[in-house]
């Protein structure tokens, strides 16, 4: 059995839960909390960043990004989750995008939670906004769209929408229609997206 470290809000950690669900994967994989935040926690031991999500193989071996991880459960579903050729690269892309999205949402959220209000930075969260506000311009200028099952990219995507509901009450959604109707299609046609939604 595969192990999957992470927590319910991480948007990383959703993202390889829901590839999971989509290709069939989830019943070969235990999901075990995991807090980043607590000395005590093996995780680690298991990861010497600390971070999430980590993945534990029948071996002990771990795996850490989610990329990395995503790039092994592709290889269990024998190459669905990434499709080949110049399309490859699209999805990769398109992963990056979305995941840079997040990464830039969560030095926002680290700032506030972490650091006294005294000694924020507004320059260093206007830079990380900046990177949000033109990734998600990007996308609204022109969203992917898939057929059938989606690939990375779009669970990404969603993972990131997503994300940035969760923790700053979907300010995105009035300046970016066209993301808004792009995300609820995915979540219409993609059930992973609801079972995997955190609602604590």
């Amino acid at each position: 059995m595969l192990v999957l470290r992470s927590s319910p809000a991480s948007p990383f950690g959703r993202k390889v839960k829901m590839t999971a669900l989509q290709y069939g994967l989830m019943d070969r994989i235990e999901i075990v909390g995991a807090d980043t935040t607590d000395p005590s926690d093996p995780l680690r031991q298991q990861n010497p960043l600390g971070k999430i999500p980590t993945l534990i193989l029948e071996d002990g071996t771990t795996l850490f990004d989610s990329r990395v991880i995503i790039d092994y459960l592709d290889h269990l579903s024998g190459g669905k989750i990434v499709p080949a050729g110049a399309a490859r690269f699209l999805q990769l892309r398109l992963q990056a995008l979305a995941d840079g999205i997040c990464d830039a949402a969560l030095l926002q959220v680290y700032e506030g939670r972490f650091r006294p209000e005294e000694g924020r930075n507004a320059n260093w969260l206007a830079h990380q906004d900046g990177k949000v506000a033109r990734g998600l311009a990007a996308l609204e200028a022109a969203p992917p769209t898939f057929e059938g099952r989606p690939h990375i990219g779009e669970i990404a995507l969603a993972c990131a929408l997503g994300y940035l509901d969760l923790r700053f009450a979907g300010s995105w959604r009035a300046s970016h229609p066209n993301l808004v109707a792009w995300l609820d299609d995915f979540a219409a046609r993609v059930p992973a997206f609801e079972e995997t939604r955190f609602k604590g």
